[in-house]
């Protein structure tokens, strides 16, 4: 076929059939046999064309594989994640597909032909990129492609009994769909029906792509058999009359395997061929429903040479419900820009293998070899080829070779369980023809790849002090002293500083952020008795003193003392004031209990002094007003009005006592000779003369 400005022109083909089944379903069952009848038309096209070395070829379309597939990791790490990781989890990811498309189909070995990522998952949220990003949880989900090995492998070892070279490779329902349905048309709903041998594949078009794929293992050769069924004939004989059937002759004419020949009326066959013909358009209306959302579509063409069976086209119209007109068979000549030689057999049997060939052009999947650790490996060039590639068609297992996780530590911390986990492993070393290089390189046919696993990273190494969110030491101010404490670290119940390494099952307890009182504590500061607002219990009745509260000072703001387990920080200032004065004194003046006094003067110096006597009693006993009253007391008032005060009254405010000896004492009041049961009144001036 010559290619000129996306033109094609058909220059030359040769048709032959298996002389037995050597293929069954697509699929290569005898290599000997296929070889041979590649050789003889390789044969034939050199007489004519000269030598011929390349080929494109095309695997059958159930051979072809989808699978999704995700990769989970920890990352837990101050490391943000590299675009060397993100592509360790996806080829992980594939290698994964891989390994399930082979579990479902009795562990073949399949090809990645391509994959695309799906999603990427952060702590189980979807991201845009993983790279450089920080969490706990990194996923990644994909969808990749796969051939089957020995679909591949069946191709090339018949390709080099003839002494043939692949070329391109190219999927058969792809290839068939590109060139009869360009994307001009596939706005449309159609379903394009490719009906071979042994499957029958099916493309389905909508809103201007291709929206699925399909097969179903029921095709032509089912009319062969039922051809051998009905009238006892070898396969090669049901056949040939099964083409027979598209003649323009009336009768047919073919003989059976007891050797009798049989002539009869062509409409007679075809109408032993209903029950199968009806089973092969049910099979093909079920799949293209179920593919178009159960629903028919608006059209179906067929091609491939199982779409001349007689009346199947009438057949699948009936399946589903469309007009006779909506389903058709194509021809090659419906192949745009595809110009054909005047003796091309107009028929649909031509189609694929000329979509094939114009595929191999326009998209193919270039074949390379490449070596791994000293191992040939083959890929199909599909995109940009990188190490990663060659990794997974080697089969090396992916996350085997990045370095395991260093062991991690599980220790306590203040009561909670903590995992320390170990380092990254590292990643594999990768020489490309012995430059050093990565997963994402690019390789090209003929490189030697060495693929090194990379090294298990390390148990973690952290100290006490890796753990602390803020300095175990503080800086304060207390009562105007700077101080400068320190939280305590236990572990397993020993003080430790915080250079001391970290074992595992260690047991570790840090003093929680430091209080008022514990400052004071460290400090050496006694703390009274924590107290509540002062309380007192006078004549039967409940009354507070939140006056005479104790109070401490944190940063020029009074907190009582049950306020102490506030957290002091850096820089903070502490002070202890000295509790208030609390006597019954006080207790008189706060009940303005003191009323009707007065200034007397006694050898000159001011006395005050009441003439209402108030006395303050506990337990019974009257409290002088020096004495302490405390939190909690029970007290009683007793107030008792004095009808005067006489001079002798003022040895209860005063402290004197009458010299030893005195040859005369003489006592005045306001200057005057007066007696001890002399009446005393405010502002007089009492006085006491000795004479020796």
């Amino acid at each position: 076929m010559n290619v000129e400005q996306s033109k094609y022109e058909l220059v030359d083909y040769i048709q032959k059939e298996h002389k037995e089944r050597a293929m069954l379903d697509g699929q290569i069952h005898h290599v000997p046999a296929v070889a041979s009848l590649i050789s003889e038309i390789k044969s034939e096209l050199e007489v004519k064309h000269g030598p011929l070395k390349d080929v494109s070829v095309a695997a059958a379309g159930r051979a072809l594989k989808t699978q999704r597939a995700s990769f989970s990791k920890n990352i837990t790490s101050d490391r943000s994640l590299t675009k060397q990781d993100i592509l360790h989890m996806e080829l992980s990811a594939v290698q994964s597909a891989q390994e399930s498309a082979a579990a479902k189909e009795d562990s073949q070995h399949y090809h990645c032909v391509g994959y695309s990522v799906v999603r990427y998952l952060l702590d189980h949220q979807e991201i845009g990129s993983l790279e450089d990003q920080l969490g706990d949880d990194a996923s990644v989900e994909i969808i990749a492609t796969f051939l089957p090995r020995v679909v591949v492998e069946s191709l090339l070892a018949s390709l080099k009994r003839a002494d043939l070279r692949m070329n391109a490779l190219t999927l058969e329902p792809i290839a068939a769909i590109n060139v009869l349905i360009p994307p001009s048309m596939r706005r449309l709903n159609v379903a394009l029906v490719d009906i071979g041998a042994g499957t029958s594949d099916i493309a389905i078009t909508n809103g201007g792509t291709v929206t699925a794929y399909g097969m179903v293992p029921v095709a032509g050769d089912e009319i062969s058999e039922a051809l051998s069924d009905h009238f006892l004939l070898d396969f090669n004989e049901a056949e040939k009359l099964k083409r027979e059937l598209n003649e323009p002759e009336e009768q047919v004419t073919f003989t059976d395997i007891l050797g009798f020949e049989q002539s009869i009326d062509k409409l007679t066959v075809i109408e032993s061929l209903i029950p199968a013909i009806e089973k092969l358009a049910a099979s093909i209306s079920r799949e293209i429903i179920l593919l178009n959302h159960q629903q028919s579509p608006k059209a179906v063409m067929l091609v491939g040479g199982g779409s001349l069976t007689p009346r199947l086209t009438e057949k699948l119209a009936e399946q589903l419900n469309l007009p006779e007109n909506r389903v058709a068979v194509r021809g090659i000549e419906a192949i745009q820009g595809l110009q054909l030689n005047n003796e091309t057999t107009l028929g649909p049997e031509l189609v694929t293998p000329a979509g094939i060939a114009i595929a191999a052009n326009q998209m193919p999947i270039n074949y390379i070899p490449v070596k791994v650790n000293g191992h040939d490996v083959r890929l199909f060039e599909i995109r940009d080829l990188t190490a990663g590639d060659a990794v997974l068609a080697a089969g090396l297992s992916v996350p085997k070779l990045y370095g395991k996780p260093g062991l991690a530590k599980i220790v306590k911390i203040n009561g909670s369980t903590v995992t320390l986990p170990g380092t990254h492993g590292l990643p594999p070393t990768i020489l490309i023809n012995g430059n050093e290089s990565d997963l994402d390189s690019a390789i090209a046919a003929n490189d030697e790849l060495l693929i090194k696993s990379g090294q298990d990273g390390s148990e973690s190494h952290l100290q006490i002090k890796d753990l602390l969110e803020e300095s175990l030491s503080i800086n304060i101010e207390i009562n105007g002293e700077n101080r400068n404490l320190r939280r305590k670290v236990f572990v397993n119940n020993v003080e430790k500083d915080i250079e001391t390494y970290i074992h595992d099952r260690d047991d570790i307890t840090i003093e929680k952020k430091m209080t008022a009182s514990e400052a004071f504590s460290k400090s050496g500061i006694v703390l009274p008795k924590h107290e509540n607002t002062f309380f007192l219990t006078i004549d039967g009745k409940g009354t507070y003193f939140p006056q005479w509260n104790q109070v401490f000072i944190h940063n020029q703001h009074a907190y009582p003392l049950n306020k102490l387990d506030r957290p002091v920080h850096d820089r903070d200032k502490l002070s202890l004031p000295p509790a208030p004065s609390r006597t019954a004194a006080d207790l008189k003046k706060s009940l303005d209990l003191i009323s009707n006094s007065g200034s007397i003067f006694f050898n000159n110096q001011e006395i005050r002094v009441e003439f209402n006597s108030t006395s303050v009693m506990r337990n019974g006993e009257i409290l002088n007003d020096h004495d302490h009253i405390h939190n909690g007391d029970t007290l009683e008032i007793k107030k008792s009005e004095s009808k005067g005060m006489i001079f002798q009254d003022i040895f209860n405010y005063v402290d004197w006592n009458p010299p030893v000896s005195a040859s005369k004492i003489e006592i005045k009041r306001n200057g005057e000779e007066c007696a001890l049961s002399s009446p005393v009144m405010p502002g007089d001036s009492l006085e006491i003369v000795i004479h020796p």
